[in-house]
Order: structure tokens, then sequence, then C-alpha cells
């Protein structure tokens, strides 16, 4: 009798310990606007996940929804999250905004960390990356590498994030070749991958012997591939199944640290709310490997410029430089503040065509 109260009680204490260490465990939610297997942006906001396992360990329980359209659907996987106990959850795309911020207001007890918006509360942190930085890099390397003079880009949305991408780009593309021209197709979507490759086969029919993107499939590269003699540039991921020709570098977004970080600060309560804006010298955007198809000269002279980003000695938004119309934006010397930045809603001088409202 005696044993069995005993091993009852043992039972009872057993049941109590899994209950509170599965209480203990740090659960956190990621949405996500495309496929884990998109082999771009979401893929590596996946790969923060996993770091944030890998370091945390039986201590943290991560889930993530993917697919997740902009607006009232993701308002609604981010309420399930909250209400099957996330206690923090990253929410990573643009459109994703004011319905992180909806949901935050309901459950203020759980913390919301919104990638690439500007909306900040109490409970709701901001983060992006100085993707510019990188386009400054591929611009170089584009400007160079074109024959034809003609550089296409395919846009996502027309927000600033993609806008400053598209100036930077053109910016130092121009410097090492001033007769190049930019042909921009607007795709109207973040990850299409029949829309990309349409878009990509566009600036082909036009004369584009390079193409860079801003949206989130390997289709451009495929579709650069099928035609020959198009060089591509991997977008958020290294997209190297496509190297050495077409894809010639990248682009990689590194948000395992920051999601880690973050991570740690709601498990030991330090989280409180930011906003993070971090470039190369910080290590969120990476170059990826240029590959053999680039001459030399010119890898050693992209890696410079992004050695030059990464000490902060150069900015790639640095004057003289005019804005599409003519005005003057900066001055000699001048370098643009990220309140600007944050906000641009203009091409630069010798961008041909206009942003869609």
């Amino acid at each position: 009798m005696k044993l069995t109260k005993l091993l009852s009680t043992a039972a009872m204490a057993l049941g109590l310990a899994t209950a509170a260490m599965a209480e203990d465990k740090t659960k956190v939610g990621f949405v996500y606007v495309g496929p884990v297997g998109d082999g771009g942006w979401t893929y590596e906001h996946n790969q923060g996940r996993l770091a944030v396992e890998k370091e945390f360990g039986d201590k943290v329980e991560t889930v993530y929804v993917e697919n997740v359209p902009e607006g009232p659907d993701a308002e609604r996987v981010m309420t399930q999250m909250a209400l099957e106990g996330a206690d923090l959850i990253f929410t990573t795309s643009f459109g994703y905004m004011d319905p992180t911020l909806n949901v935050a207001k309901k459950f203020p007890n759980v913390k919301f960390e919104h990638a690439t918006g500007y909306k900040t509360a109490d409970n709701v942190s901001v983060y992006s990356a100085r993707f510019y930085e990188g386009r400054a890099v591929q611009g170089t390397i584009a400007g160079h590498m074109t024959k034809s003079n003609i550089i296409g880009y395919i846009g996502s949305y027309p927000i600033p994030e993609v806008i400053r991408g598209i100036n930077s780009a053109y910016i130092h593309a121009k410097k090492v070749n001033p007769d190049v021209q930019f042909k921009i197709v607007w795709a109207y979507t973040w990850f299409d991958p029949a829309k990309e490759a349409d878009a990509a086969k566009v600036l082909i029919e036009q004369g584009a012997d390079v193409i860079l993107q801003h949206t989130d499939s390997t289709a451009p590269q495929a579709a650069a591939q099928a035609a020959g003699n198009v060089y591509t540039f991997g977008q958020a991921s290294d997209m190297g199944e496509y190297a050495p020709m077409p894809r010639i570098s990248s682009i990689i977004d590194n948000w395992g640290p920051y999601y880690v970080e973050r991570t740690k600060a709601v498990m030991d309560g330090t989280w409180s709310t930011v906003s993070t804006w971090d470039g190369i010298g910080k290590g969120m955007v990476g170059i990826g490997e240029i590959s053999d198809a680039v001459p030399a000269d010119v890898k050693a002279e992209a890696l410079a410029l992004k050695d030059a980003i990464a000490s902060g000695s150069y900015h790639p938004f640095t004057g003289p430089l005019n804005k599409q119309d003519g005005s003057v934006w900066l001055k000699e010397g001048e370098t643009a503040d990220d309140g600007t930045l944050a906000g641009m809603n203009f091409y630069v001088e010798g961008i041909e065509g206009t942003i869609p409202q």
C-alpha cells in the first residue's frame, strides 16, 4: 500500500515537473509571406528560426506559418499564434505592419517584432537591414558586366525599401559605366515564380543582359539561364545553384543573430521596444561569393567597396546627387540621413520612368 502511494506520488511529481518544464519554454512564432523553400527571403528568415532552436534547444519552442498573404489573413494567423501561447512573434513582411499593431493591442503581454516596417508600440519592435548597401556592390559589378549597357531590375512593390535599392544600384552602376541604362519592371508580388519569370523575360527582350531583383524566388535566374548570356544576382539568399552563370553574386540576409538576441531578451526579461537597421558592418547584410565569371579586377573593386561600407568610411548615398527632376538632393560630400532613406519615394537623376502610385 505504501509502495503504491509512493509510486503514485512520484508519478504526480514527475507529471507536474514535466508540465512546469513545458510552461517554462519560450514559444516563438514566425509569420512568413512566402514558402520556406523559396530559396530567398522566407528561406533566410526560416534559417533564423532554426538558429534560435540551435541556440536554445529545449528551452524554446518555435512555430511558423508560411504563405500568409498580407492583410486580414495575416491578422488571423498572428491572433491564433498569440492565443496558442506564443511569447514572441516575428512578422516578416512589410505588409504585415498594421496587422501586427492590431494584434499587439489585443495581446499586450506578447512581444512582436515586425520586419521592414516603421511603426512601433510598447510591445512592438521593428527591424530591417540596409539592403541598399548590398545593392551598391551589386550595381558596381553590374555596371562592369553589362555589354548592352542595359540593366534590368525586377521590383516587387514601389515602397521605400525597394526604391532605395534601385537608386543605390543605379548610382553605382553609373559610376563605373556612364552609358548604363536601367529598365524596371514591377511584379507587384514578393513571391510568384511565374510573374517573376515573365518579368525577367520582358527585361531580356528589352535588351537587358544583367538582371537584379527585389522579389524572392529563383525564377529570374532560371529564365536568364534559359536565355543564355544574361547575368543575375541572388536575392536575400545565395541562390548558388545558378552559379557561376547566370548568378554572379548575391545579397544574403542574415537574421539569425538578431532572432537569437531578441529571443534571449524575452527569456531573461530585458526585452524592450527598439528600431534596428543594420547593414554590412553588423553582418545583417552579406555579399555572396562573387563568381569567377566576374573579372578579378572587378571583384577586387566590389570587395573594396563592401569593406568601405562596412567600416563606415563610405556611404552609398553620398553627394553630389540630384533627384530625377534635376533638383539638388545631396551636395558634394553630403550623405543621406536615415529619415530620408526610410521614406524614399523618388528616383535619382538618370533613371527613366515614374514610380507607380
